[in-house]
């Protein structure tokens, strides 16, 4: 529930960073209100995603924002111009802010990028925001004239109400926002899981029947949104809606796929339920939650059924395949590609090890892991969403022992970068060869060593590498 009297010395606090901008645009004639996700967070009290930055809309053109905003400003940054956005940090406060002619805009047959036109009216101007919690205005001019926060905050779609009520709901009818920009449709998954909001059913049933609109959305705005979806409280409401609605067949269809017919004999969890489960269970780090949704996409490729049951062959494989080919096509950087793909086939290599953790399997564990050994095992454990409570118990019990183990581990040896006692150019020397395949032969068998037994001292390594080669 929204505390009016809370509410108003947070508005006030949000006004108080915006004085220099709301002083010169008074001066200068025009209006200045701050909008969207900071004027929603500060009467919900919520954490904001990006700390002191805050959205502001006005009647002044964008030349005229531009001049205004100059003195106060080091820089301006003008990425956003032809939207009519300007931006930058004051220098009195170091509040980041962007400011916004009132507009309307709307995608334009298959066009990727929406156009833009220019309005007059704030009421015209929010009625074309995405939803009614974030169509709020706080009218930072009247505020630092001394008007109360409350009393200068315009809501004419009831957003206010809607934040009370815990629903995302479009100001005018969602068909029409949706299709002035499709990306609204992953918004309200994204602020139902943020918030954990229910979606107003009109916003359903508009996203189901324009699903196909996303396709409009370039890959970039479409990860980043998934991004900010995925690093909420809780994904899975986000996720079940773009399931729901048919929004993830259009870029990222593995997802649905995991919703597998439940065969009436040889039973099996739901999968995609079950993927939820995970996704929610991990800490909001974008590669381990990217990994949690991915991890077993390869199973319905892999499903087999038998008299033993269901199995899932090589998923792990299959599935760090399907990821990589996924997000390549959802352009996300090669580095979030190979660490999440390389979760994903690393998480079942836990339950390999069921009769106990050598030295060597701990070694090879924390070697193939390397930096993404804490997310490997935070993603092992919430792997486990049984209701066994027995199984349950057992797998925690091995998961602790081997932490244990690879502490142990290290308080003997380094194991922060595995490799052989020598490097390559040492091994060409000892041996009196060129570059090579014998050379990467040699490396591997001192891996196996340093695997095997631990740290061995330079010169022992050389010795057993010359008897290597002559026995070869």
């Amino acid at each position: 529930m929204i505390s009016l009297a809370n509410a108003d010395a947070r508005l006030r606090e949000l006004a108080d960073l915006a004085r220099p901008l709301a002083v010169a645009f008074d001066e200068a004639g025009f209006s200045l209100y701050a909008v969207g996700g900071a004027v929603r967070d500060a009467l919900l009290g919520a954490e904001r995603e990006g700390e002191r930055e805050i959205d502001f809309t006005t009647n002044a053109r964008p030349d005229d924002v531009e001049r205004l905003l100059a003195p106060l400003c080091a820089s301006i940054w003008e990425q956003g111009r032809a939207f009519g956005t300007l931006g930058g940090i004051l220098a009195s406060n170091g509040l980041a802010c962007e400011v916004t002619t009132f507009r309307s805009e709307s995608y334009v047959d298959h066009s990727r990028k929406p156009a833009v036109e220019w309005g007059d009216s704030l009421e015209t101007d929010l009625s074309r925001r995405d939803f009614t919690i974030n169509a709020l205005a706080l009218d930072v001019v009247a505020l630092t004239k001394g008007a109360t926060g409350v009393q200068t905050l315009f809501d004419y779609f009831g957003g206010f109400q809607d934040l009370t009520d815990g629903v995302v709901r479009t100001p005018i009818d969602p068909e029409t926002l949706f299709r002035d920009d499709p990306l609204r449709m992953l918004r309200a998954a994204r602020f139902a899981a943020r918030f954990a909001f229910a979606i107003d059913p009109a916003v359903e049933v508009a996203a189901t029947a324009m699903a196909e609109q996303i396709d409009k959305v370039s890959a970039e705005r479409v990860r980043g949104e998934l991004d900010l979806l995925l690093v909420t409280a809780r994904p899975s409401i986000g996720l079940d809606f773009i399931v729901r609605t048919g929004l993830a067949n259009r870029f990222l269809p593995e997802v649905p796929a995991l919703e597998l017919e439940q065969d009436p004999v040889h039973r099996h969890k739901d999968v995609l339920r079950h993927t939820y489960a995970v996704v929610d269970k991990t800490s909001p780090r974008l590669v381990l939650r990217l990994a949690a949704l991915f991890h077993d996409v390869g199973k319905p490729v892999t499903r087999s059924i038998n008299d033993e049951g269901v199995t899932f062959r090589f998923h792990d494989v299959v599935g760090a395949k399907m990821t990589r080919k996924r997000l390549v096509a959802l352009k996300y950087p090669q580095d979030v590609v190979d660490r999440v793909a390389a979760l994903v086939e690393l998480h079942m290599r836990f339950h390999t090890y069921k009769l106990g953790w050598s030295d060597k399997a701990v070694r090879r564990y924390v070697r193939d892991a390397g930096s993404l050994l804490e997310d490997l095992n935070e993603l092992t454990r919430c792997d486990s969403t049984t209701r066994n409570a027995r199984r349950a118990a057992e797998l925690a019990r091995r998961m602790d022992e081997l932490e244990d183990r690879i502490a142990q581990l290290r308080a003997q040896e380094d194991l922060s970068s595995l490799r052989p006692a020598i490097d390559g150019v040492r091994v060409m020397e000892v041996l009196g060869i060129t570059p090579g395949p014998d050379v990467g032969r040699a490396l591997d068998f001192l891996m196996e060593i340093r695997l095997d037994e631990g740290e061995i001292d330079p010169a022992e390594a050389e010795e057993r590498l010359r008897a290597w080669w002559a026995a070869r």
